[in-house]
């Protein structure tokens, strides 16, 4: 059986941890940030981790 190629889109997107967590960057800060408060803006910089079988899936695809 062959080796399982990497889901580049996926690569792109979320990265994995020392610890084997998975971690992925928020979504909704690259346009209209006009329209949304300081505080709002300043929580989508921060990243955050997957949960449960969502992580384990994209373990598998990178």
């Amino acid at each position: 059986m062959g080796k399982i190629k990497t889901h580049k889109a996926s690569a792109k997107r979320f990265s994995v941890t020392a610890n084997g967590k998975v971690k992925m960057f928020r979504a909704s800060h690259r346009h209209n940030t006009g329209n949304k408060n300081a505080k709002r803006l300043r929580h989508l910089r921060s990243s955050d981790m997957v949960q449960g079988k969502m992580a384990e899936n994209i373990k598998a695809m990178i």
